[in-house]
């Protein structure tokens, strides 16, 4: 059963973007600081016009896009939002394989530097306008995300394992393994595991609106 409560979140700030070390895989890294770049010269924004829509300074932004830092997933949602893709799109090659089968093996998974916030792309990127991401939540963790970053999309959380507490607004929602909520008109939000020894894993399924 889904509780709700009614509180105010506190503000929160996470590190812009982390130092790449050794044990940082090169390939995603270059495949998003390539997508990052292509997507803005796609719409000929300059460097200064991206971080006025993003809220991301112009000097991160160009780290990024040089592939010498690797963005937090608040970070990644700003830039997404701004470029109007999800982050799935972000994280996967633009030319993709076109199939409609999309083995485990071969789903994108992308971890945020700071928190260990897990995020596997499970959807075949064939186009379809459904999309399926599952997360694992590290223990005692909260990741927020602005509402830009939703402004195009329908979305629903489903929890499959451990505890998860969304906060919409000011709006918080307790939810348990099974539980599955339904987001409203887009606003600031947050995913917060409040365990203190267990993983929050879930779904979390988007449509972009038409």
């Amino acid at each position: 059963m889904v509780k709700k409560r009614e509180r105010k979140p506190k503000s929160e700030r996470l590190p812009e973007v982390l130092i790449l070390k050794k044990e940082d895989t090169p390939t995603l890294t270059a495949v998003l600081a390539r997508r990052i770049q292509d997507e803005r010269a796609a719409r000929s924004w300059s460097l200064q016009e991206f971080a006025l829509r993003s809220g991301v300074s112009r000097a991160m932004i160009s780290k990024i896009e040089r592939g010498e830092c690797s963005p937090t997933a608040v970070i990644l949602s700003r830039l997404s939002g701004a470029l109007g893709l999800t982050m799935s799109q972000l994280l996967t090659d633009a030319e993709g394989n076109g199939s409609r089968l999309r083995r485990v093996d071969k789903q994108q998974i992308w971890v945020d530097p700071e928190t260990k916030y897990r995020r596997r792309s499970v959807s075949p990127d064939v186009g379809m306008p459904l999309q399926l991401v599952e997360v694992e939540l590290p223990p005692l963790t909260k990741i927020s995300m602005p509402a830009a970053a939703y402004k195009f999309l329908h979305q629903q959380i489903w929890v499959l394992d451990g505890k998860l507490r969304f906060w919409e607004g000011e709006d918080i929602w307790d939810m348990n393994p099974g539980d599955c909520l339904q987001l409203t008109a887009p606003r600031d939000c947050a995913f917060e595991n409040p365990s203190k020894s267990k993983v929050s894993r879930y779904v979390v399924a988007l449509v972009v609106r038409g």
